[in-house]
């Protein structure tokens, strides 16, 4: 059963050494996503499952220790999620697990063994909140850190450009995630978040499915677009 929720960005320059000398900017999301990792250590799950955007299409599971980078992103920071197992793991997180690890990393996790899960950013709604359900029932306590951005399109510069759908869609999230709206996260509208590259769809429906009656009360702890780019924190608990 589902017990507590964190719902973070999942942008590279969370990372202080990708952002570099527009670190600072990043500062209060960094704030609100270590307050949001508190809810889930608080909750002392069985079970903590991350998951995030990935470019496959279906899912991707990805073993504690398994280890990931941001040589991609042009500096040589490495993490791993969660201990290592001493099993070996031949796939790399994709980005936004990796920015998960270094969150965890960040903030000492040590509560409960780690999975993560990397969706397919076209995966069909339906299927996303089936993988949530599964996720509900792998244990007596799961917990969930759901990675992914809101909106791409929210001004001239953000990488989508200005789509004035961009402003309204991502209010309506922000009340979803501040309200634990599960019926309002499962009605997302899949073809309009894919036309504002909002990578946060499917993760949140697989929330969505996952906290189907488990009677969670939800948290907005940031909300904001510094980059053109919606980026929401909360916590469910």
């Amino acid at each position: 059963m589902l017990v507590a929720a964190a719902v973070c960005p999942c942008p590279p320059l969370l990372v202080p050494e990708v952002a570099a000398g527009a670190a600072p900017e990043m500062d209060a999301a960094r704030a609100a996503c270590t307050d949001a990792l508190g809810v889930l250590a608080a909750a002392r799950p069985d079970l903590l499952v991350v998951v995030g955007p990935a470019e496959q299409s279906g899912r991707g599971v990805h073993p504690q220790g398994a280890v990931g980078s941001f040589r991609g992103f042009g500096v040589d920071v490495g993490v791993r999620l969660g201990p290592a197992t001493g099993a070996v793991t031949e796939r790399e997180l994709p980005p936004s697990l990796a920015v998960a690890a270094w969150l965890l990393e960040r903030t000492g996790w040590a509560s409960a063994p780690i999975e993560g899960l990397g969706i397919g950013e076209p995966l069909a709604p339906e299927r996303c909140m089936d993988a949530g359900r599964d996720i509900a029932a792998r244990a007596g306590r799961v917990a969930l850190l759901v990675m992914g951005d809101a909106s791409a399109c929210r001004t001239l510069k953000a990488p989508g450009y200005l789509d004035e759908r961009a402003a309204p869609f991502d209010a309506e999230v922000a009340r979803a995630l501040a309200a634990a709206d599960v019926a309002a996260l499962q009605t997302l509208d899949a073809e309009l978040a894919y036309e504002l590259k909002a990578s946060g769809r499917a993760p949140w429906q697989v929330l969505a499915g996952a906290a189907e009656g488990a009677g969670l009360a939800g948290s907005l702890l940031y909300d904001d677009a510094p980059y053109g780019v919606g980026y929401l924190v909360a916590g469910w608990s």
